[in-house]
């Protein structure tokens, strides 16, 4: 049964290392016979949130910028792919803002199921990725029906065009061909 699956971009980059595992697994997933979109944050404007709450009683945002758009989309997908650079062992900046403003969720029907994160660093350590992975699972604990599915780590992963010799890369499709 085909799946609607949303990849989320976070790294400012749009040619960055987190961004080529993202294309990658949207070959994968969109080979396995899946509707695919990925969307970009760096295009996006992005505010933060301001904590109010009103979307847990409207369940929408007050706030006027492109993440509402983007909270629809989720709200609508099947799978949920994270991507991102990880800067001093945590998720992007970009990733926790936007993982914030889907706060309208919270008390909304979603249809996502499936979780996936698909991770980058310089570092070579297997911890690298321990802070982005946990920081993501308190975000899945919140939605009772969602579980983290898959993470790739694309360890090692200094300059841009890096991940295009890292096994991460392979990796990616792979598991964008299982979802």
């Amino acid at each position: 049964m085909s799946k609607n699956v949303l990849i989320i971009a976070t790294s400012p980059r749009k040619k960055g290392n987190s961004t080529r595992l993202a294309e990658e697994f949207k070959k994968g997933a969109e080979s396995a016979g899946n509707k695919v979109e990925i969307v970009y944050l760096c295009d996006k404007n992005i505010n933060f949130c301001k904590g109010c709450l009103a979307c847990q009683k409207t369940k929408k945002c007050v706030i006027k910028d492109d993440a509402n758009e983007i909270v629809d989309k989720m709200k609508h997908s099947d799978v949920i792919v994270w991507s991102t650079p990880v800067y001093y062992y945590e998720m992007s900046g970009q990733m926790k803002t936007m993982i914030d403003r889907s706060n309208p969720l919270f008390s909304d029907e979603y249809d996502f199921r499936d979780i996936y994160l698909l991770a980058t660093a310089a570092d070579s350590g297997d911890y690298a990725m321990d802070g982005a992975i946990n920081g993501l699972k308190g975000w899945i604990e919140c939605y009772s029906k969602t579980q983290l599915k898959g993470v790739i780590k694309g360890l090692g992963l200094e300059s841009v065009g890096d991940a295009e010799s890292s096994p991460a890369l392979k990796e990616a499709y792979d598991m964008g061909l299982l979802v």
